[in-house]
């Protein structure tokens, strides 16, 4: 039977058994420990950055991130739309508000724009300005950053940077994640590399990152007992788990090298069919890692992406529609929306290919091959 070929599927590099097999030795099985310690450090070195905090999901470090910019009941954060659940349900376990905003048709990411329109609103609407702002590196690919804080720094926002696709992507040189106050990782088993489940906040200082750890250690008090005086979370990363991360971290030039040379490759194989392309750097300054390679299927031609999906589906290959925005999601029928209809336009037409870095050659010839069969039937 012809083998299933997946989205984003689990690329191991080959030193990741022998960390956990140490954790066991060592009968570090328990949270923290060694393992976390090595990964942290890490990824600090591969950053470029002053401290990182490794925790148990990327949707802790978007939740502890805004804990630690003080987001409270009753504040709102302005959130992208286009953007998966987790950069904007954080926001609701503070007790704040969720306002959404479009995004850009050049980077399918946040526009600078309506994000101070939305600010300026809001602080009409409300008497107070929002407390955070969360912008998203949508499947890799860098948000207009520069001018994303200055709009931020304009009115004193802090910025929570949803980095979770975006591991080894750079704007005008500078890897993302390190723009904002924080910046979000995620190590979920379909990312560029993985700790199984898993996650990191990035820090400017070691004394955000130690407030950082102390939450995500249940805020236990420094006394000879249990001791609390604000709420607390389970949130760090175990040492197993850790483990498997500093064997990624291995492997993560090539797992970034391979990610894009799909993309490269879907473009060549995409070039000349009509109403088919592949979305693309938009410049010079954005140097994405293409998590996910991401094509957009022109309606004129009488195809969409649902019914590629399907089509792709029976060939035995995993595609996924882009992100449904927050705004369109019943859970947030309520939420202000800022924007017209960019990412509503995107999701209507797009769709995400096989991308993950251990697809053969073969792989990716099968993929092109059925999608171009899709769009000539």
């Amino acid at each position: 039977m012809k083998p299933r070929i997946f989205l984003s599927y689990v690329d191991m590099g080959g030193t990741e058994k022998q960390w956990v097999d140490e954790a066991f030795r060592s009968e570090w099985i328990v949270p923290l420990g060694p393992n976390v310690d090595e990964f942290e450090y890490r990824l600090e070195k591969y950053l470029g950055a002053p401290s990182v905090v490794a925790l148990s999901a990327g949707t802790a470090a978007i939740h502890l991130g805004l804990v630690a910019a003080g987001v409270e009941a009753g504040d709102e954060v302005i959130c992208q739309s286009f953007t998966f659940a987790a950069s904007a349900n954080p926001v609701v376990y503070q007790g704040a508000r969720p306002v959404f905003v479009d995004s850009e048709p050049d980077s399918w990411n946040m526009s600078p724009e309506l994000l101070e329109e939305a600010i300026v609103d809001r602080k009409c609407k409300t008497g107070r300005y929002p407390k955070a702002i969360i912008p998203v590196h949508l499947y890799g690919m860098p948000a207009k950053m520069d001018e994303i804080m200055s709009v931020a720094n304009k009115y004193g926002i802090t910025v929570v940077e949803d980095a979770a696709e975006a591991l080894g992507s750079e704007y005008k040189g500078v890897k993302c994640g390190l723009f904002g106050k924080y910046g979000c990782l995620s190590f979920n088993g379909n990312k560029i590399i993985t700790t199984s489940g898993g996650g990191a906040l990035i820090c400017h200082t070691k004394e955000e990152a130690d407030r950082v750890k102390f939450y995500a250690a249940q805020a236990r008090e420094a006394r000879p007992y249990y001791y609390h005086e604000v709420i607390g979370y389970n949130y760090r990363l175990s040492n197993v788990c850790a483990g498997i991360g500093c064997g990624q971290m291995d492997v993560l030039d090539e797992h970034i090298e391979r990610r894009r040379a799909n993309h490269k490759f879907y473009t060549e194989a995409f070039a000349g069919i009509d109403g088919l392309s592949v979305q693309q750097n938009p410049g010079p300054d954005y140097d994405s890692n293409f998590w996910l390679s991401t094509v957009i299927i022109d309606p004129a031609t009488g195809k969409d992406p649902e019914t590629a999906r399907q089509f792709m589906a029976d060939a035995l290959i995993e595609t996924r529609r882009l992100w449904r925005p927050m705004h369109m999601q019943p859970v947030y029928k309520d939420a202000p929306y800022y924007g017209g209809h960019c990412c509503e336009s995107l999701f209507d037409k797009g769709l995400c290919l096989p991308s993950g870095s251990n697809l053969s050659d073969d792989d990716l010839q099968c993929v092109a091959d059925v999608l171009i069969a899709y769009m000539k039937k």
